[in-house]
């Protein structure tokens, strides 16, 4: 099956969060299952310098670009997937990330930057690019995407469309002048287009007039149709519920195995886990923690912001780092008030608690490898992949029961222990309280040694790999091009 693949964002090229692990890893996976796909972003800096050789393959005019927009051709590294950057620099070629500019701010032309990609993917998808290939699924990735089911609508012989969304909350509103911006079909403004409470809304495009929508968990899938997760979209969604698939992502156990991670002091399986104290040893030494080969070390990897639960983190860890119970390791950013807090926090607790603010790709492996117990209390969390990382990694997990989280962690109780299902802490209320009562949970699992062990040993054999997701999608592909 041809599928053309497109994000605004795919590890290794450029990432800013969870959706570049799952562009980078959903195609390859696909590929193995003997498609033609071929991954399609912008031709970031980064993205251009990190893919290595490409060549010009195409030149285009596009509605919004007075340049003539390139399409250059390359491989997406370490795999056999085909790669297609679209390289407008007056919209692309610029420091920052994807979406903001240095000093934190979002981009005020983003509804043009990524107006002009969706119109690079009508081209392809129409196969009017002069490839001579045309692609029988288009499939869209977040709002940045979204406008292209909507300009694709007006199409007859186009390709069938699918639009996941990965965080819902995530939305590409505009100005109403952005329609004019975009040289957009007037039939577009209206309440069952693209007009959300007087705004553009580049999402709509996806939700309103792809063919089919997918998010990345069977329980986000439900929770998006109810007010408390919707995001105002939860009436549009009901509608399309009939069209809404619930596939949970996978874990690239390529990039995120302890028995042959290269970014770890010791290697590490579940038949032999000798390495993991070596990886708790090293991880305190790096952030400046006393050694304790015996005091829990809780662990977080993660934006620092109001959906990830990082300020219950906070409070529920700082009384029990005040007596000496606990270590705490967090690796993140984001909120300024949250990063602050953090900062203070880690001062009052020299040797208990280390804290570095950005991202560091091989920190966030030691983190995984290192920890103990691995906090994850979001609000909300669509799929989640720390939770699956640390299965693997024999660090139990440590979630609140909401989306993905809920789909891939079993809590300890019990009826879980007799029945050999256990594999991680789950609690309900997203409050201070609640967390503190799974924690105290987990200190006490973690005295009992024997079965501490075991339930790191059935963690580490949870099976989440991005093969099984990408069966779904297939299956998805098929039903849609029959």
């Amino acid at each position: 099956m041809r599928i053309l693949f497109a994000s605004s964002e795919a590890h290794p090229l450029i990432k800013t969060g969870g959706l570049a692990d799952v562009c980078g890893s959903l195609p390859p996976a696909l590929k193995r299952l003997r498609h033609d796909v071929r991954l399609i972003l912008p031709a970031y800096p980064a993205a251009v310098a990190a893919a290595g050789k490409t060549s010009p393959v195409a030149e285009l005019q596009l509605p919004g670009s007075d340049a003539p927009v390139r399409i250059l051709e390359g491989v997406l590294p370490k795999t056999r997937v085909k790669l297609y950057l679209v390289d407008s620099p007056l919209h692309f070629d610029r420091a920052g990330d994807p979406y903001r500019a240095s000093d934190g701010r979002d981009w005020q032309d983003n509804h043009l930057r990524f107006g002009v990609f969706a119109r690079a993917l009508v081209k392809l998808a129409m196969n009017q690019a002069g490839l001579d290939w045309q692609p029988q699924i288009l499939h869209c990735n977040d709002w940045q995407t979204g406008l292209a089911p909507a300009l694709l609508s007006q199409h007859p012989d186009r390709p069938a469309t699918v639009f996941t969304i990965h965080n819902l909350s995530y939305q590409g509103l505009f100005p109403r002048h952005a329609m004019e911006d975009l040289i957009l079909p007037p039939e577009f403004w209206d309440l069952y287009g693209l007009e959300y409470h007087g705004q553009l809304s580049f999402i709509k495009g996806g939700l309103v007039f792809a063919d089919h929508l997918t998010t990345v968990s069977p329980t986000y899938a439900r929770e998006i149709q109810t007010a408390q997760f919707g995001n105002g979209l939860d009436g549009l969604l009901n509608a399309r519920a009939h069209d809404l698939t619930g596939i949970i992502n996978g874990a690239d156990y390529r990039h995120w195995d302890p028995a042959k991670d290269k970014l770890l002091p010791a290697r590490y399986h579940a038949d032999d886990m000798a390495g993991k104290a070596a990886c708790k040893q090293a991880l305190q030494e790096r952030l400046g923690l006393e050694v304790l080969p015996n005091r829990p070390l809780l662990a977080h990897v993660g934006r620092m912001v109001a959906q990830k639960g990082v300020d219950l983190i906070l409070a529920a860890c700082e009384p029990l780092l005040a007596a000496g119970k606990i270590q705490l390791a967090i690796l993140g950013s984001g909120d300024k008030n949250l990063e602050a807090r953090a900062r203070a926090m880690a001062a009052r607790h020299p040797g208990r608690m280390g804290l570095q603010i950005g991202y560091d790709e091989g920190l966030a492996h030691q983190l995984e490898a290192g920890g103990d117990i691995f906090l994850m209390p979001s609000r909300f969390e669509p799929c989640g992949l720390n939770q699956m990382y640390s299965l693997r990694y024999g660090t139990v997990p440590l979630v609140r029961r909401t989306g993905g989280l809920a789909d891939t962690v079993v809590d300890t109780n019990a009826e879980t222990l007799a029945e050999g299902t256990a594999t991680g802490l789950v609690f309900d209320a997203p409050t201070i309280e609640a967390l503190s009562e799974a924690i105290g949970r987990g200190m006490s699992l973690y005295q009992d040694q024997a079965q501490w062990s075991e339930l790191m040993r059935r963690g580490m054999t949870q099976e989440f790999s991005w093969d099984r997701s990408a069966q779904a999608y297939q299956e998805l592909y098929r039903e849609l091009t029959r």
